[in-house]
This record gives structure tokens, sequence and C-alpha cells, in this order.
């Protein structure tokens, strides 16, 4: 179900660790939220989870099982240092364990993978599914098993109730989720905000104001990948997430209201401000629709005193992106949070849930032990990686990018949303050329026409939700 344009931008954003030392000072001052309690937690479960698994391999704040001679087998699409940065946490898991695990190296869409190593006779015992979606395609298709009470404890400590209930189907349990990404950041060219004499924004409105003093300085202020279509679904998120609010966030991403809601009319005048501007946009809207993503990033990174855009939207990602031009992250590039439209600014996020298809001891107590801080401590010192576990000391992070990115994550709370489009039905939030993707394209090429655009995106909608 994970769409493959969007491969590169969700599983190797995480690749280049290098790429995201440096910007200590810049990050700091720009993302000022602050982690929520329980950061440095280190103590041990309460007892249950011991009880509950007989003996018990010591270690870490959470009890786990001995499982010598069992066997696993964890599927999931990640590649590179992702992968095997994921793999030194399920050594781990062996070594207080006693279990043996594969990592099985899934291919997009993971649903499909997973459907033919289920038709052969040969599913793995724990997936790790990058979409609410798959989690509720696993579920429809009898595929998942729910979390044990072990997990469960473990989520109830160390997750907020929104991440929590992304992983719920129907109120069980069978998602846990372990990696997350913030895709609410803007990244700048700092030669040209030097030279423009540019301040990064917090507002809307201050944001306009700095495209137009880069404008004036002579570089076009904002690089838009339009040729993917995700791209605009994201900016229309965070533009709607800080405008509208987390409930009529829901409702819409749920499509319990429609696209033709007047808070629909207002996120899209809202981007017009931006998109409707042909001075402000790279290429203007037909040279936009040409860009893909890796492009909209490389171009403003490139081009010495005159690149062919000062700024870039996108999540933490993007730092993958930068690594290919010359620039420095920290010196060269550097990065502010998506401006806020409304009383907050916005906080969207993607993620991998682990999600048990074979039940057994061992598969319950791997979930057990991603839903606890261990697990993800361990990625975390590593390098290109964010956890949604408040439990995870923030100094685990291995610089102050990463830092200040989990900062604001945690902070968020309840507050952040998952990214809508891929919440929705593949044919309207998913694929190339139709439903949202194109819609928004259009928009794009034509932001004076909201009412028309509401009018397509409600059509699209209905039809896909009602199939």
């Amino acid at each position: 179900m994970r769409r493959s344009l969007r491969t590169d931008r969700s599983h190797t954003h995480s690749t280049h660790r290098a790429a995201q030392v440096a910007a200590a000072a810049v990050i700091a001052g720009a993302l000022t939220l602050t982690a929520c309690g329980g950061s440095d937690d280190k103590k041990s479960d309460d007892g249950k989870t011991a009880a509950s698994s007989g003996d018990t391999a010591g270690g870490g704040s959470v009890a786990l099982p001995k499982l010598d001679g069992a066997s696993l087998e964890v599927a999931a699409v990640w590649t590179g240092p992702e992968q095997a940065n994921f793999k030194k946490v399920l050594a781990e898991f062996e070594k207080r364990t006693g279990a043996k695990v594969t990592f099985v190296p899934a291919q997009d869409p993971i649903i499909n993978f997973l459907g033919s190593k289920i038709a052969g006779g040969a599913p793995p015992d724990v997936a790790m599914l990058p979409q609410v979606g798959a989690i509720k395609q696993a579920v429809e298709k009898k595929w998942a098993k729910p979390v044990g009470a072990d997990a469960q404890a473990q989520l109830a400590k160390n997750y907020a109730q929104g991440w929590q209930d992304l992983g719920k189907i129907d109120g069980k349990q069978y998602g846990v989720y372990y990696k997350a990404a913030n895709k609410s950041l803007v990244w700048y060219n700092t030669k040209v905000f030097e030279n423009a004499g540019a301040k990064e924004p917090s507002t809307w409105k201050d944001f306009l104001s700095t495209a137009q003093t880069v404008y004036d300085s002579g570089v076009t202020p904002v690089s838009v990948g339009g040729a993917d279509g995700w791209t605009l679904t994201d900016w229309f998120e965070n533009v709607y997430l800080s405008q509208a609010g987390p409930e009529k966030y829901d409702q819409l991403a749920q499509h319990k209201i429609k696209w033709t809601d007047p808070s629909v009319k207002d996120a899209l005048t809202t981007l017009a401000q931006l998109w409707g501007n042909k001075n402000y946009i790279a290429g203007g809207p037909d040279g936009a629709l040409q860009t893909e993503f890796p492009a909209s990033v490389t171009q403003t990174f490139t081009g010495g005193d005159q690149p062919k855009a000062g700024m870039v939207f996108e999540g933490d990602f993007v730092g993958v992106n930068i690594a290919e031009t010359k620039a420095k992250i920290g010196t060269d590039a550097k990065v502010f949070p998506f401006p806020a439209v409304g009383d907050k600014a916005p906080v969207v996020s993607g993620g991998d849930a682990a999600v048990v298809l074979k039940d057994s001891k061992a598969a319950q107590a791997l979930v057990t032990f991603l839903a606890s801080p261990d697990a993800a401590t361990i990625q975390a010192k590593l390098g290109g990686y964010l956890s949604p576990n408040k439990s995870v000391a923030n100094s685990a992070y291995p610089n102050a990018v990463q830092q200040s990115m989990a900062k604001a994550l945690i902070a968020a709370g309840d507050d952040f949303r998952f990214d809508m489009s891929d919440q929705a039905p593949q044919s309207f939030g998913g694929t190339p050329g139709k439903g949202e993707w194109k819609d928004l394209q259009d928009f794009l090429k034509n932001p004076k026409d909201v009412a028309g655009t509401q009018a397509k995106l409600e059509a699209d909608a209905a039809a896909a939700y009602k199939g």
C-alpha cells in the first residue's frame, strides 16, 4: 500500500547520519518545544511482565522471557543503514532472550509482499507496517494478531495516547509504533537568507514576508516538488492541521466531513497565497509540476549565490538529499518548523508499526521490546531515527538536529497527526495521476479555482471511501 514514489522519502531519510550533524544552535533555537516527562525513566516494570512471562532475561528497563531455541522472522522494507541499524536492535533482543531473529527484506507495497508470503504458507512472525491503512488491511484480512498485555503495558507507559490509538483497530491494539518521522519542517539556504537579510519565520504571515524578502534579493523563494503529488498533500496537511485544528483534521481524514467543507476552502485559500504567486515558486507552477521531490531539494542547495530557490518544505528525510550536494547541514542548510497558520504550528508525522502475524511467546516478546525505551534508545544513538517513545532520553540522539526534532515530536503529545493521505484509501490518497495527488497538482497550476478543486476532491474522495 505504500506508494513507490514515496519510498525514497520515507525509507531513506534515515540513511545518512553524517548529513544531519552540526545544526546545533540553529535547530535548538528554532524547535524550542521541550520533551514530555519520563524521558529519563529507567525504572524496571512493576513485575507484571516478569510474572506473565515466566523465567525472564535480565537487563534493561523491560523484563523479557528466556527464548532459547525460538526463531523469529521480521519483515520490513528498510534497506541500507536503516536496515543495518535495526538489525543491531534485533541483536540486542537475541542477546537478552536467546532467540534467533532473521530480518526479511520486503518489497513495496509491503501488503502485497506479505500476501504472497501468507499465500505460500510462510508469513514472517512480525512485520513493520508503514501506514495506518496497512495495519487496517492486515486486520481486515485476518493476518494481524492483537498485541499482548506486556506490550500494551509498555505502550501505556511510554507513548502518548495518539500513538497508541494509531495502532488500534476497532478498539484492539494491533500496532506498536517503533519509528516516526517529523514532516513539518522547512529547510533553507543560509547564504540566501544572509544575503537577503531574511529571518526564520514562525507564522504563515511571517513566512510570506520572508518569501518576499528573499524574492527582493534576487532569488526565487520556494522550491516545490510538484511532479510528486505526495509533496502537495503534505503542504495541504500542515496548513490544514494548524488552521483547522486536530479535530477537523481527524474528521476530514476519515471523510466524516466533506472536502467541500469551509475549513478546506480556508486551507486552499491560504495555500494559494503562496502557490498563486508565480514569483514565489521556482519555475512557476509549470516548472514545479515538472520537478520531482529530490530535485526540489538539490536545486535549493546548489548554484552558489544564485540557487533556483531559497527554501524547500519537507520532513527530516530531506537531509539525505542535501547530502547529495556540497551543502553542509548546520552551515549551508538550516531548518525551521513549518510556520503556524492558526494558533499552533503543526506537527504532521509518519511512522512504522510492528504488527504480529504469527502469534507466539517470542513474537509478543519482540513487540514488547520494541515498545520499550530499551530498543528505541539503541537505534536513536545510531542516528537517522526518531522514536515516538517519550521515555527515550533526548540525550540518546547523537546531535542537536535530531534532539530538537525528537523534542518537537514528543512535545506535540496528542496534537500531532499522522499523514492524512496515508490514512486514506490508496485510490484517493496514494495513486499518481489520480485522486488527491492529481487534484492538488491541478490546484498548483490554477490556485484561483478553490471551489472547483474542492468539488473534485470531494467527488474523488466519495468514490474512494465508498469503494
